[in-house]
C-alpha cells in the first residue's frame, strides 16, 4: 500500500463570500505541491460550522478526496458540509442521555413540592 501524501495548511484568503484555504501537498517523495479548497462562508454558518474548523474539515476532505489529481482550486461544497452537520447531530444525539418518561402522580399523592 503506497503511503497517503500529507497536507500543511499554509494560511486562508478571503475571496467575496469564500474561504479559500491554502494547503502544501507533501507527497511521500517529498515533493511539495500547492492545493487550495474553497469553502462558502454562509453556507458554513448555515450548517453551525465554525470558521475555526474549517480548515480542518477541508484538509479531511483534501485526505479523503486524493485520487491522484491536484486540480485546484478543489470545492468544500453544500454536500460535504450537509454529511458533516449530520454526523455532529447524530454524535450529539448518540452522547445525550435518554429522557425519562413523564410519570404522572398517584391520585392519593397529591403532595405539594413544599410538603416533601
Amino acid at each position: 500500500m503506497e503511503p497517503k501524501p500529507q497536507f500543511l495548511h499554509k494560511g486562508f484568503r478571503h475571496v467575496s463570500e469564500f474561504r479559500v484555504f491554502l494547503f502544501e501537498r507533501v507527497a511521500p517523495d517529498r515533493s511539495r505541491t500547492a492545493v487550495s479548497v474553497k469553502a462558502d462562508v454562509a453556507l458554513s454558518r448555515r450548517y453551525g460550522i465554525s470558521l475555526q474548523e474549517l480548515p480542518l474539515l477541508c484538509r479531511a476532505f483534501l485526505e479523503d478526496s486524493t485520487n491522484g489529481t491536484t486540480q485546484t482550486p478543489l470545492i468544500y461544497g453544500e454536500t460535504e458540509m450537509r454529511l458533516h452537520a449530520e454526523t455532529v447531530a447524530a454524535r450529539r444525539a448518540a452522547a445525550r442521555p435518554p429522557r425519562r418518561p413523564f410519570r404522572k402522580q398517584a391520585d392519593g399523592d397529591e403532595r405539594s413540592a413544599e410538603e416533601v
